[in-house]
């Protein structure tokens, strides 16, 4: 946390600081709901426009890792070579 502090003075001006902010909080969503940051805001920024109102609640971090197809991790994702 001190690294994020130190750093934070370095924000240029108050916009830069409330952006780092933001992103800090968000990171630290994705990583409490162990949700793969990238994948999540690519469909999230690609997808938001024609999504209704009623429909923002789906896209909260822990509903949308919910509805992901579960991704292979460790050895399961090697593929299996030829003998």
């Amino acid at each position: 946390m001190v690294l994020t502090r130190k750093s934070s003075l370095f924000g240029g001006n108050a916009r830069g600081g409330r952006t780092a902010a933001i992103l800090a909080i968000l990171t630290s969503i994705y990583r409490r709901h162990d949700v793969a940051s990238q994948r999540y805001l690519t469909q999230l920024l690609t997808s938001l426009s024609p999504v209704r109102r009623s429909q923002l609640p789906g896209w909260l971090a822990d509903r949308w890792k919910q509805i992901q197809p579960a991704r292979p991790t460790g050895l399961e994702s090697s593929a299996t070579l030829p003998s």
